[in-house]
Order: structure tokens, then C-alpha cells, then sequence
């Protein structure tokens, strides 16, 4: 009875569209590379890196342009004449002396920093991902558990009510067990909405929305057991790796080549021009098609050059001090997680271990004093049991997802343990 209870409290609450078969970690996994709102950002900052790449790249370009004037000239005789052109010129810069080299230089390296923040990405939407697929699981053994309770308390409760209607028991004790009754009744509510609610997370988490799974498998975590590097080589392997540092790292250098771009400022240009043209008015003095090379040298512009350079040198300085920061941050982030793990591993394993074994040998006896007919406490050992099995289930996805955000700060993969199988 129970069960069909259960069921049909699982069909009202997925009455959206579900996955008719059950959904795996490897199947949620796999939809880390798609088009969610987090990564179509990064795409685009990436895109946009490589239409500046090519705006960059532009300007040795040759400009291809027409040149018009309406005018009128005074000749010596005091007479008014027209004095119409029309000139179509094409000119190629040679050498600009560094502008253009180091703006592309600073290009590319905005390039590197948004491919190393598409790759943070991904790695940041696969631990989410782990994250909201185990969340539906516990959130599925917490309701079992609740509902399991619910009932053992719904049929003392409705024992008792017989019980009080031939003065047996008193209205305060009647009282207790409905109070006791609701309790686990409106837990068990909340266990149920957060069915529901973990599995529209994980949706959108995957970029599914409204594809809500009625069933996940339970996922095989094999890496939970593998070898882990001591403190310092992680951070060494972590700061050469994560793609935060990476991006940061790039991003100094470009500003220090928009710097030099910008410094080249100063320096001359050489262009060569290819002209040609017709005029309202003949003279000696003017070629209807010419050629040469132009070259310009900058004698004043003010202040415009050294406020450029300042203010690169400035978002320089800015992001140097983001990398350091970023640095410490990844330190005790490290830090945390291998202690963590190590937690997980000798403490949390053993205690939830100690739970199960516990609350087994209480199930037992229960199941062997309710054929006995001693005692009716068979449904509330079995609600212990399963939550004990879920404080280990618990301790198993805690530890799974240490790892991951281990491997997301090292760049997507931990670095090899000397003495280790590689599996």
C-alpha cells in the first residue's frame, strides 16, 4: 500500500515531460558542451577576441577610397573658374613601426584568455551538473525515508484514535502522536517538492528545461578511490593548469602589448599611394595618375599617446593584482578540498559505515520482534535504515564532487601520483 502511495505521489509530482528511460551520470555529463546561457557568454567573449584579431590584422590593410571636391579658384585675371576634382586613391601601409605587430600581439593573447575562460566554463558546468544529479538522488531517498515514517506515524496515530474512543489513552497523549503525525507529514511535503525542484535544477544545469527525468540511475564512482598528490604538487600542477590563472596570465600580456602599441604612437609611418584623378581645371602642376611613398612623422599630439599608454599600464597593474589574488584564493581552495577528501575518506566512510551496521541489527530485531508480535516498531526501523543509507550515499557524492572541483582548479585533470596505476 505504501508503495502505491508513493508511486502515485512520484506521478503527480513529474507530471512534466520525463525521459522514458532512466537518466545516467554519464548521459547528464555529456551535455556540458551544450549551448547553455554560461557557455554561449564565453563563446561570445571569445568571438568577439577574434573579431578584434582581425580588426587588428586589418590595418595593413590597403585603403581603397574616392576623393571629391566641389570648389571654385580665382585665376590671375581676377576671374572666378571652376576648379572641380575627382581622385580615386589607393594606399598600403609599409611600416608603422610596431603598431600594428603588437596590436595584433595583444589580439592574440585576449584570444588565449577567453579559449582558457571557455574551458573554466566547462569544467565549473560539469561539477554543477554532478552536483544537481546527486541532489535528485538524495532527494529521492529522503522522501522514501519520510514517506516510510509518515506512514508508520499516520497508523500509530490512527491506532490511537481507537484506542481514545474507548478511554484507553488520554487527549493529550492522542494529541502527541497526531502532533508527531503531522510533523513527519509536512517533511515529508517538503521531501516531495524537493523532488521536483532537484530535478528542475538538473535540467537546467544540462540546458533541458521542462525535460524533467522521472529516474536516475545510480552512478558508479569509481575515481572516488584513486591515488591524490601531496599539497605542493597539486598547487605547482594547479598553477601552471587552471584556466583562471591562465586567462589572467594573458591578459597581462596584452595589456603590456597595447601598452607598446600605443607607445608606438611616436614613431613615424610609411605608406605607398597610387592616385588617380581629373580635374574641373588643366594645369601643369597636376598628374592625372601618380604614385610614391608617404611618410608621415608625428611631431606633436599632445597628450593623447602617453594617456593611452598610461591607461594600459594602469589595467596592467589591475590584473597582475587579480592574478596574485587569484593565486591565494586557489591555494586554500586546494588546501580545503584535499582535506576534505581526506576527511570524507577516513572519518565520514567509517561513521556512516557504523550507522548502516547499527541500524541493520535494529532492523533485524525489529523484523524478528513484529513476527513475534512483541513489538510494532518494524516501519520506523526500516525509515532509520534508509536514512542511514543515505548518510553513506551522502558521503560518497560529497567526496566525488571534492574531486571534481579538484580537477576543475587543476584544469580539468589531476596530476599523476609517482607509484600509481594509471587505470
Amino acid at each position: 500500500m505504501n508503495r502505491l502511495i508513493g508511486w502515485l505521489l512520484m506521478t503527480s509530482v513529474l507530471s512534466t515531460p520525463v525521459w522514458a528511460a532512466p537518466l545516467t551520470l554519464e548521459e547528464a555529463l555529456a551535455t556540458v558542451g551544450a549551448p547553455h546561457p554560461d557557455r554561449m557568454a564565453a563563446e561570445s567573449e571569445l568571438a568577439l577576441a577574434r573579431a578584434d584579431r582581425d580588426q587588428a590584422d586589418s590595418r595593413q590593410d590597403f585603403n581603397l577610397y574616392l576623393e571629391g571636391a566641389l570648389r571654385t579658384g580665382r585665376r590671375p585675371d581676377d576671374d572666378w573658374k571652376p576648379d572641380n576634382v575627382a581622385r580615386i586613391v589607393a594606399r598600403k601601409p609599409l611600416f608603422d613601426f610596431g603598431r600594428s605587430a603588437q596590436a595584433i600581439a595583444a589580439a592574440d593573447q585576449e584570444i588565449e584568455a577567453r579559449q582558457a575562460t571557455l574551458v573554466n566554463v566547462g569544467n565549473l558546468r560539469r561539477v554543477d551538473i554532478m552536483a544537481r544529479y546527486f541532489d535528485v538522488l538524495l532527494a529521492d531517498m529522503q522522501y522514501a525515508a519520510d514517506n516510510e515514517m509518515m506512514a508508520v506515524t499516520y497508523v500509530s496515530w490512527d491506532n490511537a484514535r481507537k484506542r481514545f474512543e474507548v478511554g484507553q489513552i488520554s487527549k493529550p497523549e492522542l494529541l502527541r502522536l497526531e502532533a508527531a503525525y503531522q510533523d513527519v507529514r509536512e517533511r515529508r511535503h517538503a521531501s516531495q517538492q524537493r523532488m521536483s525542484s532537484t530535478r528542475q535544477k538538473l535540467t537546467h544545469a544540462m540546458n533541458r528545461p521542462g525535460q524533467l527525468p522521472s529516474d536516475l540511475s545510480e552512478p558508479v564512482l569509481p575515481g572516488n578511490a584513486r591515488p591524490l598528490p601531496d599539497y605542493d604538487s597539486l598547487l605547482a600542477w594547479a598553477i601552471q593548469k587552471n584556466p583562471g590563472i591562465l586567462a589572467l596570465r594573458a591578459q597581462i600580456e596584452a595589456a603590456g602589448a597595447r601598452a607598446a602599441a600605443a607607445r608606438a604612437g611616436h614613431n613615424p609611418m610609411l605608406e605607398a599611394e597610387v592616385a588617380g584623378g581629373g580635374y574641373g581645371r588643366a594645369s601643369s602642376t597636376r598628374d592625372e595618375l601618380s604614385a610614391g611613398l608617404v611618410f608621415s612623422i608625428p611631431l606633436y599630439q599632445g597628450g593623447r599617446v602617453d594617456a593611452r599608454v598610461a591607461r594600459e599600464l594602469a589595467k596592467k597593474e589591475r590584473v597582475a593584482a587579480e592574478l596574485e589574488q587569484l593565486k591565494r584564493d586557489l591555494a586554500e581552495a586546494l588546501y580545503a578540498g584535499l582535506q576534505e577528501v581526506s576527511w570524507l575518506r577516513n572519518s565520514g566512510r567509517a561513521a556512516a559505515d557504523t550507522q548502516i551496521e547499527l541500524k541493520d541489527w535494529m532492523l533485524e530485531r525489529a523484523r524478528a520482534e513484529y513476527e513475534l508480535e512483541l513489538k510494532t516498531n518494524l516501519g520506523a526501523s526500516m525509515a532509520e535504515t534508509q536514512l542511514a543509507q543515505l548518510r553513506r550515499k551522502q558521503v560518497e557524492y560529497r567526496l566525488a564532487l571534492a574531486l571534481a572541483r579538484l580537477e576543475a582548479l587543476s584544469g580539468g585533470s589531476l596530476p599523476p601520483v609517482e607509484g600509481a596505476k594509471n587505470e
